[in-house]
């Protein structure tokens, strides 16, 4: 087991994924000599050399562009977007092009491409640069997406997503870059897209992933104190999805939450608690309650910021009125 950080776990995955395979670099603005606007890449310059660490200039579309043709010319190209804010501009090589390529050619070609970008919350950035939108991603076909909320999932899964057929946009979450754990960076990587049961418990099923899980696992243990005991699935990767475990611990207990950081209306915990309504009706005590942000834009005033997306003792009130 090695200590580390969130940020050196995503360090070390890129790393010997690019020893192991020559063909996997690393593109975007200041990944170089800079290191990355978040320390991820800082010292791969040194170590792989400008072919495999390529500064871009300041060009989302140009970035994920370039990524697309490289995958299909054979690389396994790693491209960073500073913000997943700026995603909407890339949307016609992401969406458009990353997406389809494998059907459009009749399953002939595919774009293994990984696109790293962080969200959320938690740095006072604003309205342009806190946002969550994943389900930008999840709702386009095509698209494969990780969010991992530990250290060891920050490596592992970004391991598994550069050896993916087709493209994965991976979204960290930038208040977890400082975050330390232990990890066994030998230890087989997970299934991918299998979740992980965090918690097992009898009295609630909450179903989360990313900086939200360790909100809610800081108020399963307040509730626990008062003889509640919660489930707590991390999703870890939302397409693919695993529904399977979220259907078998919702049929188990009985009554369900879906906490997110992204906005309430057509959100993904919209998502997730309608078809957990339609799978597993028969089974449900309560109506599955979603835990979701503001529909209003992410304010800088840190007070605002804070009370704009769930905390801990938000999903706790709230799971406390569903078990009562």
């Amino acid at each position: 087991m090695t200590e580390m950080t969130y940020r050196d776990a995503l360090r070390q995955a890129l790393r010997d994924a690019m020893t192991e395979d020559d063909r996997v670099f690393v593109m975007g603005e200041e990944v170089g000599r800079y290191g990355g606007a978040y320390g991820v890449t800082k010292g791969l310059y040194e170590e792989f050399g400008a072919d495999r660490l390529l500064d871009t200039p300041i060009s989302e579309p140009a970035i994920v562009g370039a990524a697309v043709g490289a995958a299909m010319a054979g690389l396994i190209p790693v491209a960073e977007l500073m913000y997943v804010d700026f995603i909407g501009m890339t949307m016609d090589q992401l969406g458009n092009q990353a997406a389809k390529i494998r059907y459009m050619f009749g399953g002939q070609i595919g774009v293994p491409m990984v696109l790293r970008t962080q969200g959320g919350t938690g740095r006072s950035a604003g309205a342009q640069h806190s946002q969550s939108l994943e389900a930008y991603v999840m709702h386009t076909p095509g698209l494969r997406l990780a969010m991992p909320a530990t250290v060891a999932d920050a490596y592992h899964l970004l391991r598994g997503a550069l050896r993916q057929p087709d493209p994965v946009v991976f979204i960290e979450h930038k208040a977890l870059y400082t975050l330390k754990e232990e990890v066994d960076l030998s230890a087989p990587v997970p299934d991918w897209g299998k979740a992980a049961i965090r918690r097992q418990g009898d009295d609630l099923v909450i179903v989360t992933y990313s900086r939200q899980l360790h909100h809610v696992m800081k108020a399963a243990e307040e509730l626990s104190r008062e003889g509640f005991e919660v489930t707590v699935i991390d999703l870890r990767t939302l397409n693919p999805l695993d529904f399977d475990t979220i259907r078998t611990e919702v049929e188990r207990v009985g009554k369900a939450m879906v906490v997110s950081e992204g906005v309430m209306t057509a959100g993904v915990a919209a998502e997730l608690a309608a078809r957990i309504s339609e799978e597993c009706f028969d089974y449900l005590r309560e109506p599955v309650i979603r835990v979701a942000g503001e529909d209003i834009p992410i304010s800088v005033s840190v007070e605002l910021e804070t009370n704009s997306v769930p905390t801990p003792a938000f999903v706790r009130e709230i799971a406390e009125r569903v078990m009562a």
